[in-house]
């Protein structure tokens, strides 16, 4: 059988060559493999620094958050909302005070490790926003308690705001509260002072309206988040 000049051509391969002109060399594959471990290798460290200095402010940011949902879950209810900061279970806690029936938890949040993140007192040597100069968060075992789907949770240690629907914040004798909640990472696991005092976080609630706001600490004190 005769084979045509441009067939031998199209069906050949170049001495040296492990594909045809419509793939990739095996050479050419191994060194874009190598190439992007390489880009790996340089990358991880720094996304993994980055997520660890920013921590201590999505956590911040996620209270915040909840307070404003447990504020609207209020007024759109017409019924009280308790948040917890719960150290027990180390996690943000919405409860649906449901008048004459049980307290009913309806969200759970957890925190991020207390040896990443604390948020249960403030770092040695900071001074709180001022102003306004509002009483650190503070903790206490939990003698309201709730249902948790079936199972009564009591005794745990949180911080409690229960948001009314008249916008106020007020605390189990109904006294309105105001209150500065501190988000920073420690030196080490149980440290009172902090790894980086820029990455300091702060969350100032007003308790007769149930605003909030957020501070950042740059060293020496506090600056409102514009």
């Amino acid at each position: 059988m005769i084979v045509s000049a441009r067939n031998q051509k199209t069906g050949c391969l170049r001495p040296g060559k492990l594909s045809d002109s419509r793939g990739f060399s095996l050479v050419e594959l191994l060194t874009v493999v190598v190439v992007l471990l390489v880009l790996s290798a340089i990358s991880l460290p720094y996304i993994y620094n980055y997520q660890k200095l920013y921590k201590s402010e999505d956590q911040a940011l996620r209270v915040m958050d909840l307070m404003r949902e447990a504020g609207q879950l209020a007024l759109t209810k017409r019924r009280t909302v308790r948040l917890e900061l719960d150290l027990t279970e180390n996690a943000v806690l919405l409860i649906d005070e449901n008048g004459a029936g049980p307290d009913t938890r309806i969200k759970t949040v957890p925190l991020e490790s207390t040896g990443d993140v604390r948020l249960d007192i403030a770092p040695s040597g900071v001074t709180r926003p001022t102003p306004p100069n509002y009483n650190d968060v503070a903790y206490a075992s939990d003698n309201i308690g709730h249902d948790n789907g079936g199972t009564s949770v009591t005794g745990h240690n949180v911080w409690q705001a229960r948001f009314r629907s008249d916008g106020s914040v007020v605390n189990a004798a109904n006294t309105p509260i105001s209150v500065t909640i501190y988000s920073w990472p420690p030196a080490a696991y149980g440290a009172t002072t902090a790894r980086n005092n820029k990455e300091i976080r702060a969350i100032t609630m007003f308790g007769g309206s149930g605003a909030v706001r957020y501070w950042k600490y740059d060293g020496t004190t506090f600056k409102p988040y514009q």
